[in-house]
C-alpha cells in the first residue's frame, strides 16, 4: 500500500542543522576532557621526571660525602701518603690530598674549568671536591714490604695497574699508587716507579726510598680511592646537567650524571661558626665541615602543553661519616 505524501517526508534543514549542532557540542566535551587528561599526564609524568632526577642526584651526591675521608678501617686520622702528586711529596693535585677530603668552591674551581662545550662548568657557579676510599674493599692475605708487593684473597676486574689505593689495618691507612698489578696472581705492587716518592708506607710518610716501612698483616683492606669533583655542566643537548669529574686510570672523565639540573646550591657546616651554614667562601677549616646542604634546581625535559617546563627546587643535607659522633 503506497503510503501518504506527508508520511514518507525526511529531516528537514532546521532539524540536521541542530542535531549537528548537538554532535559538535558532545564531540567538543569529550575533546576537552581528552585535552585535559592529557595535560594532567603530561604535568604529572614531567614532575614526576623532576622528582626522579633529583632524588637520583641527591643519593650520588651523598655517598661521595659520607664516604668522604673514609678509610675502611674508619681510622682516617692516621694517614700516610707516598703519592707523588701529593702533599708530602711536594705535589699539588686535588685528588692526591687527603687533607682536603671535602673541599667547595663558590665558582673559582680551576680544576674543572667554565667554558661553553658540553661538560664545562657553568662560569660562576658552585662545585664541590670529595675524596675516600671506595665502598667495596678487599682483604690483603700477604704483604711484603721488601719486593712491595701486596697479594690480596680475591682478584678483582675493577683493579688496574693505573690505580690509586688505600690500604689500612688497626694502625694507621697509607695511600698509594700501584707501581704494577696482576689479576691473575692477585698481587699489587706499591714501589717507587708507579709514581710513588717511597715505597715505605708507615706513619707519619717519610718520601725517602724504603724509609719508614710498614708491614700491613692479613686481613687488611685495600680500597681504591675515590675522587669526584661535582659541578652543574653544559650537556650535548644544550642544556644544563649535574655532572662528576673523575679520575680514571691516569685520565680524568667528565661523567654526565642527571640531565636537567639547571643550578646547585651548597652551603658547609664547620663547628664553632656562628651562623649554621655557611658558603664556601666563609668556611675557615675545611677539615673541620662535617656536613653539607645541597639545593638542586632542576627542570623537566618537556612541560605541559602551550607551557613552560616543569622546575622545582629541592634541598637535602648529609653528613661526612667519619665527623660525626
Amino acid at each position: 500500500m503506497r503510503l501518504p505524501a506527508a508520511s514518507a517526508r525526511g529531516f528537514t534543514l532546521i532539524e540536521l542543522m541542530v542535531a549537528m549542532l548537538l554532535g559538535l557540542v558532545v564531540i567538543a566535551g569529550v575533546g576537552s576532557v581528552f585535552l585535559s587528561n592529557q595535560r594532567v599526564y603530561r604535568t604529572n609524568r614531567a614532575l614526576s621526571d623532576v622528582q626522579d632526577s633529583s632524588r637520583v642526584a641527591f643519593e650520588l651526591l651523598a655517598r661521595d660525602i659520607r664516604n668522604a675521608g673514609l678509610t675502611a678501617c674508619s681510622n682516617s686520622g692516621r694517614i700516610g701518603n707516598v703519592l707523588n702528586s701529593g702533599p708530602n711529596a711536594g705535589g699539588t693535585a686535588w685528588w692526591a690530598d687527603w687533607g682536603h677530603a671535602v673541599r667547595g668552591f663558590a665558582g673559582d674551581d680551576t680544576d674543572v674549568a667554565a667554558g661553553t662545550n658540553a661538560g664545562d662548568r657553568i662560569a660562576g657557579t658552585p662545585s664541590v671536591q670529595l675524596i675516600g676510599g671506595d665502598e667495596s674493599s678487599f682483604s690483603v692475605a700477604t704483604h711484603d714490604p721488601t719486593t712491595a708487593t701486596f697479594t690480596l684473597n680475591e682478584s678483582s676486574a675493577d683493579l688496574n695497574a693505573s690505580g690509586v689505593y688505600v690500604v689500612c689495618d688497626f694502625d694507621h691507612a697509607a695511600i698509594f699508587k700501584a707501581s704494577a698489578f696482576n689479576n691473575g696472581a692477585k698481587t699489587i705492587a706499591h714501589g717507587t716507579a708507579g709514581g710513588n716518592c717511597s715505597a715505605g708506607l708507615g706513619y707519619p710518610t717519610v718520601c725517602t726510598g724504603t724509609a719508614n716501612s710498614y708491614t700491613f698483616g692479613a686481613n687488611a683492606l685495600i680500597t681504591q680511592l675515590n675522587a669526584a669533583d661535582w659541578y652543574v655542566g653544559r650537556n650535548p643537548a644544550n642544556g644544563t646537567s649535574l655532572y662528576r669529574l673523575t679520575r680514571n686510570g691516569n685520565a680524568f672523565e667528565r661523567l654526565e650524571m642527571v640531565r636537567g639540573v639547571v643550578s646547585m646550591g651548597l652551603t658547609y657546616f664547620q663547628p664553632g661558626l656562628s651562623t649554621q651554614f655557611v658558603d664556601a667562601a666563609t668556611v675557615t677549616n675545611w677539615a673541620l665541615v662535617s656536613a653539607v646542604r645541597i639545593n638542586l634546581r632542576v627542570q623537566s625535559s618537556d612541560g605541559t602543553a602551550g607551557a613552560s617546563p616543569i622546575d622545582r627546587s629541592f634541598t637535602t643535607t648529609t653528613t661526612v661519616r667519619n665527623r660525626v659522633e
